[in-house]
């Protein structure tokens, strides 16, 4: 069999790119079908503000007119920026959005995607990462027995084979922690967390979505300062967080994002967000011609299984302090209440983490959680 790789080019090829996983997952019950106007969003450069400052280059793999997989080529120019030592830096590029039906085709794709690279003057390849760091990084290595929550990638188990072969290794784990959150936390967490109720110098409290931007510049301000020195780091750029808003708003809920205040300066945060795959997966990826309707209705009076914390951040001048944890566990309590009381959730993941952050994996694992998946992301020089 003959394997041709081909650009896309046109508002089509977008569309079979974006199609193509729903032939490939059809009977992997673990998938999530995407909403597909959404996904051909991301790839659109009209419709995604990712693209002010990094380009892409999508590829169809084709066997004897047949699509049989599809990889995405990318540069983000602040990646570029970023000091080597956080992961990035000069001369990194990315490959992500990555499936196909056989390792022949997975391993001509990635030699396409590492042409292009190289051609653009990148000396490093590294992925997946779909496309933004903010949106599905890393290949699925652990955790295939259920779905992915919202903003979270799912994949084909012999992936992990054929990009090792391709001559790939690990450089970073992604980890999330899942718990269930209808039990109390152990003792010595509620200790910690009475006694922050009594310090007036703190100051848990919930966001107000009718002050959405406000709110939404704290929130940013603390997460570019806590995470500025994170492995991947990429600020968001005002764009990116306008398309963020649009995305997220209608699923945030006062309740579920608490900002930290001590002596009344906002210094963490906790985002919290019902697991919208949940009322998703049965649409399979149309909200036409009832399922705009429905989400609609979910939207409406949310309940849900599972509840995501995709963010948490604290003010580096109190990384590593006791307030820093204090602060945490609290706005973790007062979520999870809320959670279990007002959506009827039992399950909680907070991720994803870096293997190597000690402090966040700490805390998850005094509140009694466990690591349910790992995301690795590969590096390759080229």
């Amino acid at each position: 069999m003959t394997v041709t790789i081909r650009p896309v080019t046109t508002s089509k090829d977008r569309k079979v790119f974006i199609d193509f996983p729903f032939r490939l997952y059809a009977d992997d019950p673990n998938w999530v079908p995407p909403l597909k106007g959404e996904a051909l969003g991301l790839i659109t450069p009209e419709k995604n503000g990712w693209y002010s400052h990094a380009k892409a280059q999508l590829f169809l793999a084709e066997d004897a007119g047949r699509v049989v997989g599809r990889i995405s080529a990318h540069i983000d120019t602040l990646a570029l920026d970023m000091p080597a030592g956080q992961g990035f830096g000069p001369g990194t590029g990315f490959w992500g959005l990555m499936d196909a039906e056989r390792e022949d085709v997975f391993t001509a794709l990635l030699a396409a995607a590492e042409g292009w690279l190289r051609n653009e003057g990148m000396t490093r390849a590294l992925g997946p990462v779909s496309q933004s760091i903010w949106e599905e990084p890393g290949l699925l290595t652990q955790g295939f027995d259920h779905p992915p929550t919202i903003m979270m990638g799912h994949a084909r188990p012999e992936y992990q084979g054929w990009i090792e072969r391709a001559g790939y290794a690990a450089v970073k784990q992604l980890l999330t922690y899942e718990l269930d959150i209808t039990q109390e936390f152990p003792p010595i967490v509620k200790r910690i967390i009475q006694s922050g109720e009594k310090n007036p110098r703190i100051r848990i409290r919930e966001v107000d979505k009718s002050k959405f931007d406000s709110e939404a510049a704290i929130i940013l301000g603390i997460l570019n300062d806590a995470w500025s020195e994170n492995w991947g780091f990429v600020p968001l750029t005002p764009p990116e967080i306008k398309d963020v808003g649009v995305k997220l708003k209608p699923i945030v809920f006062n309740d579920l994002i608490r900002i930290a205040e001590v002596d009344g300066k906002p210094v963490a945060f906790m985002i919290t967000l019902p697991d919208l795959n949940e009322p998703i997966k049965p649409l399979n990826g149309s909200l036409l011609p009832f399922g705009w309707a429905k989400l609609l209705l979910w939207l409406r009076a949310p309940k849900v299984k599972t509840m995501r914390v995709p963010l948490m951040g604290v003010v580096k001048e109190l990384q590593s302090s006791r307030m820093a944890s204090q602060l945490a566990f609290m706005m973790i309590e007062y979520i999870r209440r809320a959670s279990v009381t007002r959506y009827g959730a039992t399950r909680g993941e907070i991720g994803w983490i870096l293997d190597d952050n000690q402090g966040m994996r700490s805390i998850a694992e005094t509140i009694q959680s466990r690591v349910n998946k790992v995301y690795t992301v590969y590096e390759k020089a080229l």
